[in-house]
């Protein structure tokens, strides 16, 4: 690493600024992540149009979606190994590459079954973005920054499917319903244009500080601090902790529910309030809105409890468990619905900033929990954990429960169903991260394994 003189660093210290390269970064991942939200969230916009193309129902639908969790689920295994061996600036591109032809893809297909081979290969390789955006984030942030730092990149989730209702529709109202997978697809290959001028690990970054690299790698061994390829560490060892489980229960049982919002909520808007085509796009745009500013509230919260003299694991925890709380109201979704559409879009946008909220410091937990070399490892297990819980709700609940209520007309009652499973899906995993991981201690790992 260079210890020449040329900070990166706005004026002041080290310990009181992210500097300005942090925030280039930052900005790279939250870039990647709102591709990645963008190129998933398309077909759920374009759902009326294809069912009319493909003659779709709720069935055919859902098993589109269960291909894409399927594949997301064993990628995100995958993902996070992978991107530990190669190391996250040619892992990140990577991923990013594929997820993009894949989503350009799906404007060359021609049956649903043709649909549910695309969206599996969109799941196995977006599933890269998380694991490589999390390992990014522990090597360039000291622990107290991370959930802020998560916070900022994550809200490009609700960015993504912000803008997908603003412009996938119109898009296929204009030029047809495949330009909008190739559109959006071909961003990908601008982001990786940046990432691979822009990004560099701490160590070998030629303007770095001494001094601001050894404010970033405060938290870490330093026999490896800031290095990107570091010795590997198994699968089973890493399943031989309790921190792993704590991990795995919080994000089996509420990436789900983001699901359910990402690919459901247009159906809702559609089914319940007669919403069509571009009169989707605002509501669905509010609800991501509330979710980019819970996002970034979420990493705000803890940072402010631990300036305060918090421990850090204390104001996760407290952080987590108000976070859960405030999801609660989302079982009154459909009677405040009766009353004003609007009332219904509020209490569920609310909900959604409170899980992204919830994502940015669940996902803090893991490099909070565990060294660098293994973060995108166990985030990718994490990864994995939530989409199974995904392909099971999809499976055993909303498949079987909403193809059942749609054919007797009483669509309303599967959604009443959902809101309550979403209210109480992130009390419930607090308390099972609460019983693995009491004090969220810091693991050490031996060499080699």
């Amino acid at each position: 690493m260079s210890q020449t003189a040329s900070a990166i660093s706005p004026p002041g210290s080290a310990a009181t600024t992210m500097g300005r390269y942090r925030w280039t970064i930052c900005s790279l991942v939250f870039f990647a992540t709102t591709v990645n939200y963008l190129d998933r969230a398309v077909i759920s916009l374009l759902k009326p149009y294809l069912e009319k193309v493909f003659n779709w129902n709720a069935g055919d639908y859902a098993d589109i979606e269960i291909a894409f969790k399927v594949a997301y689920s064993i990628g995100m295994l995958g993902a996070g190994r992978l991107i530990d061996k190669l190391g996250t600036k040619i892992g990140y591109a990577l991923s990013t590459l594929l997820w993009s032809l894949a989503a350009i893809g799906h404007a060359f297909v021609s049956s649903t079954l043709g649909f549910s081979v695309a969206r599996a290969a969109l799941g196995i390789t977006e599933a890269g973005n998380f694991p490589a955006a999390i390992k990014t984030t522990a090597e360039w942030f000291p622990q107290k920054e991370r959930a802020l730092a998560t916070g900022i990149f994550n809200s490009g989730s609700n960015v993504g499917a912000i803008i997908a209702p603003l412009t996938v529709p119109f898009i296929a109202e204009s030029i047809g319903w495949k330009w909008a997978f190739v559109i959006t697809g071909a961003l990908g290959f601008v982001w990786l244009a940046l990432w691979m001028v822009v990004y560099e690990v701490p160590a070998r970054h030629a303007r770095l500080t001494k001094s601001e690299f050894d404010y970033i790698t405060q938290d870490e061994d330093p026999a490896t601090a800031g290095l990107e390829v570091q010795p590997k560490v198994s699968w089973f060892k890493l399943l031989s902790y309790r921190q792993t489980y704590a991990f795995v229960f919080g994000k089996f049982l509420t990436d789900p529910i983001w699901w359910f919002y990402l690919f459901w909520l247009p159906d809702f808007l559609n089914k319940q309030y007669g919403l069509t085509g571009t009169q989707i796009a605002l509501p669905v745009a509010v609800v991501y809105i509330l979710s980019s500013i819970g996002s970034v509230g979420g990493g705000w919260i803890p940072l402010q409890l631990i300036k305060n003299g918090m421990l850090p694991f204390r104001a996760r925890k407290i952080s987590m468990l108000l976070i859960a709380f405030c999801v609660f109201p989302i079982v009154f979704a459909q009677q405040l619905g009766q009353i004003n559409m609007w009332l219904a879009v509020l209490v569920i946008g609310i909900a959604a900033a409170a899980h992204q909220a919830w994502s940015a410091n669940i996902f803090t937990t893991v490099s909070d929990m565990f060294p660098n070399r293994a973060v995108a490892s166990v985030t990718g297990i994490g990864g994995m954990a939530g989409g199974l819980g995904g392909i099971l709700l999809s499976a055993l609940v909303q498949k079987r429960m909403f193809v059942y209520y749609e054919s007797i007309g009483q669509l309303d009652h599967a959604y009443y169903i959902m809101f309550w499973i979403c209210g109480g899906a992130y009390l419930l995993a607090w308390a099972l991260m609460q019983a693995f991981a009491p004090r969220m201690e810091k693991i050490r790992l031996d060499e080699g394994v």
